[in-house]
């Protein structure tokens, strides 16, 4: 488990000791280190510690660091590209892009080894969006998400002579803790263009993808190495659920679209409900890429 000291903007201890912590509590084994993923030499530390305390064996990287852009808590966050800058720019980038790729890059010879010596399929992990595909957002942000698709992409060409596979993992809304505290203090409608956060899903249900990708005994991700997976449509396909013991729908799904963008709007310019018996019964159809990436998203201004 790698990240800062510095404590998460909810009640939850989000520092890398208390994630480690959590893991444990689950019973798993989480090891805190400090790491700086823009910094390339915290980058080669931990992974010499990893070839040192584990038996040079490395068997999966999950790649999920990102920097907190700049203006996140209002609607400047969706502002024009040219009047952002260079600071959203590098913050979308330097460590959320480059930070994966240098990561990989120091890692990769260990899991070459780990393929070799252990007869297994190592995993490259890397945390996207829906923002790859779809206007997401602002410029800066979704440049960096579809270049994060692309290295899983690029990756996987160079890496499947070594039995090496890479995955590009889309969450959906989730509810992390900073995502949390934004609605607490009446930010989060005006920063994320309407969404509704109450839908969301919890950090830990992308971290059982995870799970169930290192675990996967039908050779999907094999099968599916340097493509996209939606965490809630992988869900559905293989049966697991979150913390709520419910699937959240796919954020192209009309289960997803209909209730947080269109029907609200009706009922704007209505100025009545949509009735119960269409809210309950919208299907779990799932828009084709094409048509989910065609356009801006719906918003619920």
């Amino acid at each position: 488990i790698t990240g800062d000291r510095a404590l998460g903007e909810g009640n939850e201890d989000s520092t890398v000791e208390g994630t480690a912590d959590q893991v444990n509590q689950l019973g798993g084994i989480g090891i805190p280190v400090l790491c700086d993923v823009s910094n390339d030499s915290d980058i080669q530390k931990l992974v010499q510690q990893v070839q040192d305390e584990q038996q040079g064996r490395l068997d999966i990287l999950v790649c999920s660091a990102f920097a907190t852009p700049p203006q996140l808590t209002d609607a400047s966050f969706r502002d024009d590209f040219w009047k952002q800058g260079g600071d959203m720019w590098d913050a979308c980038h330097n460590v959320g892009l480059r930070g994966m790729y240098m990561t990989a890059c120091e890692s990769i010879p260990l899991m070459i080894e780990t393929s070799q010596t252990q007869n297994t399929r190592p995993l490259i992990c890397l945390i996207s969006s829906f923002g790859g595909v779809s206007y997401t957002f602002n410029v800066a942000y979704g440049v960096g998400k579809a270049a994060t698709d692309r290295l899983a992409s690029d990756m996987a060409v160079q890496l499947s002579k070594h039995n090496i596979d890479t995955i590009s993992l889309y969450p959906g809304v989730v509810r992390t803790e900073g995502n949390v505290e934004m609605e607490r203090r009446g930010e989060w409608e005006s920063a994320s263009g309407g969404m509704d956060l109450s839908r969301g899903e919890s950090p830990r249900f992308s971290g059982r993808a995870v799970a169930m990708l290192t675990s996967d005994p039908t050779q999907y991700v094999q099968q599916n190495s340097g493509k996209i997976v939606v965490v809630a449509e992988y869900a559905k396909d293989v049966g697991f659920t979150d913390l709520n013991g419910k699937t959240p729908a796919s954020i192209r799904s009309l289960q997803f679209i209909l209730p947080g963008f269109v029907f609200p709007q009706i009922e704007k310019e209505s100025g009545r409900p949509v009735p119960a018996w269409i809210r309950d019964n919208v299907p779990d159809f799932l828009l084709p890429w094409k048509v989910f990436s065609g356009g801006p998203p719906p918003t619920a201004e």
